[in-house]
């Protein structure tokens, strides 16, 4: 297929999702309206003005009909994450005067769900502002096309590929925008419980709110400077676990439970997985921590049991400022590797690609060691998979994985030449990982300070990570070689 029929298919699909765009983001007008800051006004009109216009200004761009790869929908999926995080952007250059390099960073950021910040003082930061990066992330949670496709009825791309691209290939309901309207449903049900649970802890809604919008879309934004030390409350923070685990659970549990189907929810391996992982995980940091790291018991099981589970969850928000020895940290990276689960608000390779892989490697051996010709079938969720199926699945599972961890050898040697610090070299690794999982937990390596080269490894990682790689490497394949035609009705 020529690259500017391509590009004509996607820019349909890209307007459609922008004009919904431009409808949410009228939201933050409230705070505008709130707090009084009228100075705000222009700064956040840019946003919905621009996802409006250019909505209306390329969903009529002529194209032919075709009948989408899968190549198309991932293509889409690349450059509406782009084109989002650079009009998100708009606010913090006309509002703060950030350069566009800060202003794209802390966009991308936000809408990736990732944590990090390039903003000089939070505290000082208009609440428009810190409402609009709260906001990002708890749209960009749940997914900009998984919104999108609540408010789609027909698109050039079906909007199953679209949801497939995005790293959620799990089917919840048989209509897929009938999914995305009930999914709107429920995340909004679970951000007003939770932000009513967590005023519990005596703060104010206005920080509840943020905070939940945060940490159920495992964003990690914070209002202030010091993060979630700030409020020096231990309720705070264990309220908060909860809440970080719900936005790392696969979303199809909610609609089971939404059906009224509990059982289900007990009995998913991933669950437990999760459950499993953010329990040994934070006693073995916190035995590092106390023992080791030489800090009290409760500090320790403070520190540990939050920071541990926040980077599990990819949430990102930390109560440390975590200069520890090398042990909990490495522990802390390998969680944020594996990250929550498919389907999920979550970042990371996904707790279902790791178990998979193990079920995987235990075939291999089984097959390995069986007599003669006796056939090993390869077994997952309960059912027998052909062997040519789970063979390619099992080569892509690995792919990813493999794709993941090469990126963040790249990207470390790349950080460590371009900006040489006092940094231990698993400490940028650290940071690293936490900005391809999509976390924002970090050590102090990445500040506002940095050089302009080692954001924009960050930023490249924080939306390579966001769409788990292919669809990266697809669109620039496709940019060079260009995309085979299937005409439709052949």
């Amino acid at each position: 297929m020529k690259r500017l029929e391509t590009l004509a298919i996607i820019a349909h699909d890209m307007g459609a999702i922008f004009e919904f765009l431009g409808l949410i983001t009228l939201l933050p007008f409230l705070v505008v309206v709130v707090f009084g800051e009228w100075d705000m006004f222009l700064p956040m009109v840019s946003v919905p003005l621009t996802f409006g216009l250019l909505g209306l200004l390329i969903s009529h761009i002529p194209r032919k009909e075709y009948v989408p790869q899968l190549s198309v929908a991932l293509t889409a999926v690349a450059l509406i994450w782009v084109a989002v995080a650079l009009i998100g952007s708009f606010p913090f250059v006309l509002g703060m005067h950030m350069s566009w390099t800060d202003s794209i960073f802390e966009s991308m950021s936000g809408w990736t769900g990732t944590g990090f910040s390039v903003i000089d003082n939070l505290d000082t930061t208009p609440k428009t502002l810190l409402f609009w990066r709260s906001f990002m992330q708890w749209l960009g949670g749940i997914g900009v096309i998984a919104f999108g496709i609540a408010m789609l009825s027909r698109s050039g791309l079906t909007q199953h590929q679209l949801y497939r691209a995005e790293g959620r290939s799990e089917d919840l309901m048989p209509n897929v925008v009938s999914t995305g309207r009930r999914m709107w449903v429920i995340y909004v049900f679970l951000t007003v419980v939770f932000t009513g649970m967590v005023m519990f802890a005596g703060i104010p809604l206005w920080d509840a709110l943020n905070l939940v919008m945060v940490s159920l879309a495992t964003g990690g934004f914070s209002l202030h400077n010091a993060g979630v030390s700030y409020y020096d409350n231990a309720l705070l923070e264990i309220l908060l676990i909860p809440v970080m685990l719900a936005g790392a659970l696969p979303f199809k549990l909610y609609f089971l439970i939404y059906r009224g189907k509990i059982r289900p929810f007990l009995q998913d391996r991933v669950v437990w997985l999760i459950l499993f992982l953010a329990l040994a995980g934070s006693l073995i940091v916190t035995i590092d921590l106390h023992l080791f790291n030489g800090l009290p018991l409760e500090t320790a099981v403070r520190q540990g049991f939050f920071c541990t589970v926040s980077g599990l969850t990819c949430c990102g928000l930390q109560n440390s400022n975590l200069q520890w020895i090398a042990s909990p940290l490495i522990i802390i990276s390998l969680l944020m590797m594996i990250g929550g689960a498919a389907g999920s608000t979550s970042g990371g390779i996904k707790a279902n690609r790791v178990i998979l892989g193990y079920e995987g490697l235990v075939w291999w051996f089984r097959r390995f060691f069986s007599r003669g010709r006796v056939i090993v079938p390869f077994r997952h969720e309960g059912r027998a998979i052909p062997r040519r199926i789970s063979d390619v699945e099992l080569s892509k599972n690995m792919l990813i994985i493999v794709l993941y961890v090469l990126t963040i050898f790249l990207a470390t040697v790349i950080s460590l030449h371009l900006a040489p610090t006092g940094f231990r070299t698993h400490q940028v690794i650290f940071e690293e990982i936490s900005a391809m999982s999509n976390v924002g937990l970090g050590l102090g390596y990445l500040t506002p300070a940095s050089p302009l080269p080692i954001k924009w490894v960050f930023i490249f990682l924080m939306w390579t990570g966001r769409l788990e790689i292919i669809p990266v490497l697809i669109l620039a394949m496709g940019l060079i070689r260009g995309f085979e035609p299937r005409i439709k009705g052949k």
